[in-house]
């Protein structure tokens, strides 16, 4: 009678243990960040904190500050991964992240341009090139193609 009990517990010990593994360790930084300015912009928050920190998500926000559509973000080290917090403005209509990082050649970009904004008066595709992470608009002044990162409008 016991026994017949006993295969149930282990089999949801180890899904609980798959699911322990699934939060451990960040598959896409990003995406979470942009995850959580979607979700605080939706909400209409002020602010929003975004964790953990890196290069990637400081430069993408850097390219959305210089368009306007974010205020000012303030940089929280917590000896841990660090922390940022951005204030909102409530411009943005979405940002999403892509993955996987497609290869765009500077050609390519006005087909990217029409798949992911909305029209061709605003919104931005962010992309990591050779010479920095910038928007599409700066890659084609600088005629650099790169990998694309995400977009916003």
């Amino acid at each position: 009678h016991n026994s017949a009990r006993e295969p149930q517990s282990f089999s949801f010990r180890r899904h609980l243990g798959s699911v322990t593994v699934a939060t451990m360790g960040r598959m896409n930084v990003l995406a979470d960040a942009l995850n959580s300015i979607n979700n605080a912009e939706k909400r209409g928050k002020r602010q929003v904190m975004l964790r953990p920190n890196s290069k990637v998500i400081v430069k993408f926000l850097t390219v959305m500050m210089k368009h306007a559509y974010i205020g000012e973000f303030e940089i929280v080290d917590d000896h841990r991964a660090g922390k940022i917090v951005v204030n909102l403005t409530g411009r943005m209509n979405k940002c999403g992240v892509i993955s996987p990082r497609y290869d765009v050649a500077v050609r390519d970009l006005e087909r990217w341009q029409t798949r992911l904004l909305p029209s061709r008066q605003f919104g931005y595709i962010v992309l990591t090139t050779s010479s920095g992470i910038m928007d599409h608009e700066e890659a084609r002044r600088k005629h650099t193609g790169g990998k694309i990162l995400g977009y916003f409008f």
